[in-house]
């Protein structure tokens, strides 16, 4: 359970960072259009929402980064409490998504499976 913890954390992160380059770097490249389903109308219209939404996403990242760390040097009291606050979150984000827009529903997994399959593990550790 502990590697299926510290693998699943990481792969999170790491999801969260990849969406940070979609949405604060590469916003309006066709790949990042494509992803979130953007119309070249709303590109602008959208672009500090996303920049500011790609930030939240990395910083997240850099949470779950901290938590593995501090698990990682024997500090697990603390990194466990960055990382379930951290997975927490990305999962309630991920339920939002598939709420709020169904059609999302493969984004919705995407993001929020590694985030479950921690939670998961940990409450199962």
């Amino acid at each position: 359970m502990y590697w299926t913890m510290i693998i699943s954390a990481g792969l999170a992160a790491l999801l969260h960072i990849q969406f940070f380059i979609l949405e604060s770097v590469l916003w309006g490249k066709p790949i990042s259009n494509k992803t979130f389903r953007v119309s070249e109308n709303e590109i602008e219209v959208i672009r500090t929402w996303a920049f500011n939404q790609g930030f939240y996403n990395f910083l997240l990242a850099i949470g779950n980064g901290v938590g593995i760390f501090l698990v990682l040097t024997n500090r697990s009291g603390i990194g466990y409490t960055f990382l379930v606050s951290n997975c927490s979150i990305m999962l309630g984000a991920a339920l939002v998504l598939v709420v709020s827009k169904p059609q999302m529903w493969r984004g919705a997994i995407i993001q929020g499976l590694p985030p479950a399959l921690f939670l998961t593990a940990f409450w199962l550790y």
